[in-house]
């Protein structure tokens, strides 16, 4: 799949990749990522385990996944502007059924649509960001980094009214957060009708290049480890620190870090990035990834809790990038979007499983801190199969690595 052949016209790039960086912010940094901060209430409220806590991220996985998968066949059939409208319009609607419904079927409808529908504004916007960003080759890969940092406003600006709005209301009150959400994000929805989203699209449908599993298979179990042991700790982790006595103050600057460490990433990652030597770069990062993830078992502190959430918001939305840029020094362009494929279905099928895993755990065991030595290890063990993987082929240097969108997340 290619992106549209020119930028739209009328549009300043940065001005341009900003607004379409809004869908992902609302399809994941709040649509999935913010679950998180209303879950122990919702929890406590509706009377669920941490398997079915656990269930309502793992059905969103599923849905992201799918959606993923079919996103360039969707594209090709209702243009581009429909896919990130449409898909953020979706995701609207089930953040407004989740503030309408504690029945679990419902509530698991509603997160199965925000994936779909934050999978088709996502590709779609990050594919046309992409083509946005090479119309300006020397700032190209900070205009794609404005794109990326749309979760990280999303986590930014859930992590600072969900808390409070618990606060205020009380127990029980996890609807009304629904309520506040849903009006954020179709507030953030707003640009995307107001700018001209160019929907004229090109397709490659011979792109079916020669890709070897084998040789990556390690690789890509690395990546299945990211995706099961980095959703694990975004659900379970604002439950661990209200369970330690964390206020919504607490609460909100813990998510809140996470979400500003988002925006350093491109800067503070850069030279690991342009590392071509194997899985190395991934390594790097998951590695960081998971002493993230390991600090809050060193205590509830708020150093530790603060310093867990710089840590491990500066390295997971990294990761991404770093599997793409492997495919892109290790393949040739013909070959990027079945690797890429392969990097998603890993990476989906990971994080669809991690949270429902993580949560049946801590109902056997009984403590939320198993949940997170689970995350932990799962991106720690990443991290080392990763330093295994070795370049697949001769040397390639593509000569625009910042112009495909990421396997992910």
């Amino acid at each position: 799949m290619h992106a549209p052949d020119r930028p739209p016209p009328d549009a300043h790039p940065a001005r341009l990749i900003l607004t379409l960086s809004l869908a992902a912010t609302v399809g994941l940094g709040i649509g999935r990522f913010a679950y998180a901060l209303v879950l122990p209430d919702m929890r406590e409220d509706l009377g669920w385990s941490y398997s079915a806590a656990g269930f309502m991220n793992t059905i969103n996985a599923v849905g992201y996944l799918v959606g993923a998968l079919v996103a360039s066949r969707l594209i090709q059939r209702v243009g581009w502007s429909a896919a990130i409208r449409g898909g953020t319009l979706a995701c609207v609607a089930a953040l407004a059924t989740c503030a309408l419904t504690g029945n679990f079927v419902a509530l698991s409808l509603a997160r199965l649509v925000l994936g779909l529908g934050a999978a088709a504004g996502f590709v779609a916007g990050g594919a046309l960001a992409a083509t946005v960003a090479q119309s300006q080759p020397a700032r190209a890969n900070f205009l794609l980094s404005l794109f990326y940092a749309g979760p990280g406003i999303g986590i930014l600006s859930s992590g600072l009214i969900a808390p409070f709005t618990l606060q205020y209301f009380g127990p029980g009150s996890w609807w009304i957060v629904w309520w506040a959400l849903t009006l954020l994000s179709a507030v953030m929805t707003v640009p995307l009708f107001l700018i001209r989203i160019e929907s004229a699209a090109r397709f490659s449908e011979g792109s079916h290049a020669a890709f070897a599993l084998p040789p990556v298979l390690i690789y890509l179990a690395a990546y299945f480890l990211f995706g099961a042991g980095y959703i694990a700790y975004m659900t379970f982790m604002i439950a661990y620190v209200r369970d330690g006595g964390g206020g919504a103050a607490a609460q909100a600057a813990f998510w809140s870090l996470i979400g500003l460490s988002a925006f350093v990433t491109p800067w503070f990652w850069r030279r690991v990035l342009a590392l071509d030597r194997g899985g190395l770069a991934t390594a790097i990062i998951l590695g960081t990834n998971a002493l993230g993830a390991a600090l809050p078992m060193l205590g509830h502190s708020p150093a530790w809790l603060a310093t867990s959430a710089v840590v491990f918001g500066v390295a997971f939305f990294a990761v991404v990038g770093s599997t793409t840029a492997f495919v892109r020094f290790n393949y040739p362009p013909e070959v990027w979007p079945t690797a890429i494929a392969a990097m998603t279905i890993s990476f989906g099928v990971g994080q669809t499983l991690g949270p429902i895993v993580v949560g049946a755990i801590t109902d056997a065991l009984g403590s939320l801190s198993y949940a997170l030595n689970v995350s932990a290890a799962l991106l720690a063990l990443g991290a080392v199969l990763s330093l295994l993987q070795r370049k697949v082929g001769p040397t390639r240097h593509p000569t625009a690595p910042e112009s495909y969108p990421g396997a992910g997340p």
